[in-house]
């Protein structure tokens, strides 16, 4: 074989090594990717960044804290970032006034959330006309609230008022001063709650019937989808196989929540991990009618307003993932 040959083959050998490792840096589209909070049902998305996912999938992926599901929409809409991690809620109630976005996969399509009561409230009578705190109105925390109220045999607002305080360190010191009885919260969360004599009054785990909400959601513009759908389908492969990630690799994952929620608490992170596994849907469609519901919600805050599923949710590409047998290969 001449030198030449010998060079040519090399550096095939090469190009098919490059091929096969996008994950070193080769190819990489830089994304911005949005989340309103660092508790454990985000997981999935921080999973993708710390075990290597995006990077797999040719994105060289950055997650920034925006601190309220509502900025988190303004970015996108603003063009400063390219997806968020949303919850329908948030997209309905923006689309209502006007903005053009869409939810193409939610790999949570349910509200894992339990309202934390004072330890003297010790049945639903004794909520009536005490305060629940939320972090804003039409965040998933506002939502919970008020199907867990619901749940309880009351109204919300009528009969429990709902005002709004702020984040988890906002709710806790409103908790701890009495200014608020109680506060929705996700799974596992009780247990950081050291000092304050408290318990668990309703679950949405206690509900008969699944509350169908999309909660964890990837939501973009619709004008990126159109431009970017490849790099939206890449994105979509990552978390899919972060989520396969998060429910085989127990140990890896639990410090990956350590790491993102700054908690260490062992109860805390077991009993989060252990939610999370039950939560995360292995094909992530969007659910419809959750998406309905909240829909409603925000079409009754804005009379005149018209909006439909269909406007708001394109998981075309979850299920062309599913019809090519991309996520029966992740899972085998």
């Amino acid at each position: 074989m001449t030198i030449a040959k010998l060079s040519l083959t090399g550096v095939l050998m090469l190009a098919g090594i490059a091929l096969l490792v996008p994950e070193r840096g080769f190819g990489q589209e830089r994304v911005k990717i949005a989340y309103s909070s660092a508790d454990a049902s985000n997981t999935v998305w921080f999973t993708a960044l710390d075990a290597g996912l995006y990077r797999k999938y040719g994105l060289d992926a950055e997650l920034i804290f925006i601190q309220s599901s509502t900025m988190s929409v303004s970015t996108v809409v603003s063009g400063d970032v390219q997806i968020a991690n949303v919850s329908g809620g948030a997209v309905a109630s923006a689309a209502v006034g006007g903005a053009s976005l869409v939810m193409t996969a939610c790999y949570i399509n349910t509200l894992p959330y339990e309202l934390v009561v004072q330890e003297s409230v010790k049945s639903a009578e004794d909520l009536r006309g005490k305060s629940i705190g939320i972090s804003r109105v039409g965040s998933s925390s506002d939502v919970a609230a008020r199907v867990l109220i619901k749940g309880l045999g009351l109204e919300p607002v009528k009969d429990v008022p709902i005002i709004q305080v702020g984040g988890p360190t906002e709710r806790a010191a409103a908790f701890r001063t009495g200014r608020i009885v109680g506060f929705p919260s996700p799974p596992g969360t009780i247990h950081l709650a050291t000092g304050m004599p408290h318990r668990i009054m309703i679950s949405t785990a206690d509900f008969q019937k699944r509350f169908d909400f999309p909660y964890i959601c990837s939501t973009t513009s619709k004008s990126f989808l159109a431009a970017k759908r490849d790099t939206m389908r890449r994105l979509t492969m990552a978390l899919i196989e972060a989520t396969h990630f998060l429910k085989t690799r127990k140990e890896e994952t639990k410090k990956f929540i350590a790491k993102y929620t700054r908690q260490s608490n062992p109860q805390y992170l077991e009993d989060s991990y252990i939610a999370n596994v039950k939560l995360h849907d292995r094909v992530p469609l969007v659910t419809r009618e959750g998406t309905e519901i909240q829909i409603k919600e925000a079409l009754a805050r804005k009379p005149g307003a018209t909006l439909r599923v269909d406007d708001i949710v394109d998981d075309s590409i979850v299920r062309e993932l599913e019809k090519s047998g991309f996520i029966d290969k992740v899972y085998k």
